[in-house]
């Protein structure tokens, strides 16, 4: 079995919650009229008459449902103390006894005992159980309420009960009217806890952050690609307060064990939400959170200023203070001045680092590059599709050199050591930064560099032609160069032109199932001879079935490609499709 994939409902699981269902009969068989708990005690299934129930599909060896199962927990002791009435059933999809009942002890519900397989499987199909955890909610009539409590535990804890499409409803609506109302006491406060509190875990009343601007951190401790943020924000903090500015920040640390937790709060010089406290995952899906580290801007009125400043920060530092609107203008124009004033030596020197390097070490002043078109290749050895896309570039790169000796490719390494960096660019013939340069992380923010392999086009005078240089050299090969927009319309014209006079559909024996199609394809493997193709395939899309032009018209006739052809991408094990992505 799967872990659950939250996404839209099964035909199974819709037929399922349309029908009325006899807790008799769905939980008891011939031999058992009782249900489990923990302790071994046996409750009558009659017990359940006039309660709603949930079904808990779990395992022990789900990692989704060990983190589920504590806020389930949570929401249902909460539950039972209010009365309410309202039970769950752990159906186990366990493979032994000792793991079921090892788990079944973290759990103050009942639970179909382990032995009776029969019963479990059947209400996997009954529901259309294709994932897990998964969490079905029957009123006190055995009508099905929802197929997604798990997400609505999630999202909501006990504050969902009873569960009715009316109730959520209502949560929603008083999401809405509290986002219009917003203020830092509806934002921070609970029902049981108004403070927050600092590092030597001394309880700071949440008023006192009225009228100041206040930074919710969202951060992971254990994510150590957030550490050199921290130290920025912590920088910037300490400058603000030296400044006498009106700010705090607030931690939203979502470790999942304490000594983390702690861990990551120590050396913080600002206030932090309590561990495990229940408004920490409100707020993620308040603000939408997307990624980690985000630090969200909460204005002196209360109101949400900036959904996310960390990129704000890591480019203009205290610069960006207050992330007002105004201030944002303030910024956009200074990048557009900026921009317009860019030069090769103000992207490549910094200091006394006005070098680049080339074969064996010898450094080659960025002065000597000024005047021709470079590229800028983002690129490590670590990232499956950097080596892939290594062969193609490298014979690109020697045929813009035969035609234009005023033309140059700078290696800007992600590497992890000097070992590596040194191995993967044994294998280039081009410049590069010098390993663990300043300059990588300056140039990376410049031209938003969050995937690589990534090629930048310079021009002569300085200014950036494009930052999707990779895929024009995928597509076009050495053809793409200088890499213009008056260059791609002409590839285009001609692209466009070499299809001239070709079918726009045909049928072949190779594919006789369905008609292929003439189709614009950015980059395939043709079917038939293995070749990787651009530009042009005749293809069907039902089957992803491609056939060069030159294979699927089958005539004598040279069918003009304006790429280069080459091998195909290599999928990384870790990475995304032809790109790895930062985390």
């Amino acid at each position: 079995m799967a872990e659950h994939d939250n996404g839209v409902e099964s035909d199974g699981e819709r037929k399922a919650a349309a029908a009325t269902h006899n807790l008799g009969s769905l939980l008891a068989t011939d031999r058992r009229d009782f249900l489990l708990r923990n302790n071994g005690d046996q409750v009558k299934i009659s017990e359940l008459d006039g309660k709603a129930v949930g079904l808990y599909f779990s395992a022990s060896w789900c990692g989704p449902c060990q983190r589920f199962t504590p806020k389930l927990v949570e929401t249902y002791n909460e539950l039972s103390s209010r009365c309410c009435k309202f039970e769950i059933v752990f159906i186990s999809a366990d493979e032994d006894k000792e793991s079921f009942t090892d788990y079944f002890s973290e759990m103050p519900w009942l639970a179909i005992p382990f032995e009776d397989s029969d019963v479990r499987d059947n209400l996997n199909d009954l529901f259309d159980v294709g994932g897990i955890p998964y969490l079905v909610v029957l009123d006190a009539d055995g009508k099905v309420l929802t197929t997604e409590v798990v997400q609505i535990v999630n999202d909501y804890g006990p504050e969902a009960y009873p569960f009715t499409a009316e109730r959520i409803q209502k949560l929603k609506e008083d999401e809405q009217a509290a986002k219009q109302n917003q203020t830092i006491q509806s934002l921070l406060v609970t029902s049981s806890r108004d403070y927050v509190i600092s590092k030597d875990n001394h309880k700071v009343p949440v008023s006192n952050l009225e009228g100041k601007i206040v930074g919710i951190y969202f951060m992971i401790s254990s994510f150590t690609s957030g550490d050199d943020f921290t130290k920025l924000l912590v920088e910037m903090y300490q400058k603000l307060k030296e400044n006498g500015e009106n700010f705090e920040v607030v931690q939203i640390n979502l470790d999942d064990d304490e000594s983390s937790y702690d861990q990551g709060f120590e050396d913080m010089p600002w206030l932090a939400i309590p561990f495990k406290d229940n408004i920490c995952h409100k707020l993620v899906r308040y603000f939408a959170l997307e990624t980690i580290p985000t630090l969200v801007i909460i204005g002196s009125d209360g109101k949400t200023v900036h959904s996310n400043v960390t990129e704000l920060i890591e480019e203009h530092g205290i610069e960006a203070y207050p992330f007002s609107t105004e201030k944002l203008k303030e910024i956009a124009e200074k990048e557009k001045t900026k921009m317009e004033s860019q030069t090769l030596l103000s992207l490549l020197v910094s200091g006394e680092q006005d070098y680049v390097i080339g074969k064996d070490g010898v450094k080659v002043p960025v002065s000597e590059l000024v005047g021709k078109h470079i590229l800028l290749y983002f690129s490590a050895q670590w990232c499956p599709p950097c080596r892939a896309f290594l062969p193609k570039l490298t014979e690109v790169y020697h045929k813009i050199k035969e035609k234009d000796s005023a033309f140059e490719l700078i290696f800007v390494s992600s590497d992890q050591d000097e070992s590596s960096f040194n191995d993967f660019y044994t294998e280039m013939p081009w410049l590069a930064l010098p390993f663990g340069d300043e300059r990588k992380k300056l140039l990376s923010r410049t031209f938003k560099i969050y995937g690589i392999p990534s090629l930048v086009a310079i021009s002569p005078t300085g200014k950036t032609i494009t930052t999707e240089a990779r895929d024009l050299v995928w597509a076009h090969g050495a053809a793409a160069y200088p890499f213009t927009k008056e260059r791609i319309q002409e590839i285009e014209l001609e692209v466009e032109e070499t299809a001239k006079g070709w079918p726009e559909k045909l049928k072949h024996e190779l594919h006789e199932e369905h008609e292929l199609v003439k189709s614009r394809r950015k980059s395939y493997i043709c079917d038939r001879c293995n070749d990787e193709g651009n530009d042009w395939s005749f293809y069907c899309n039902s089957c992803d079935f491609d056939l060069h032009p030159k294979c699927a018209l089958e005539h004598d006739t040279e069918i003009t490609n304006t790429g280069d052809g080459g091998d195909s991408v290599k999928e990384g094990y870790i990475c995304d499709g032809e790109v790895c992505y930062k985390v």
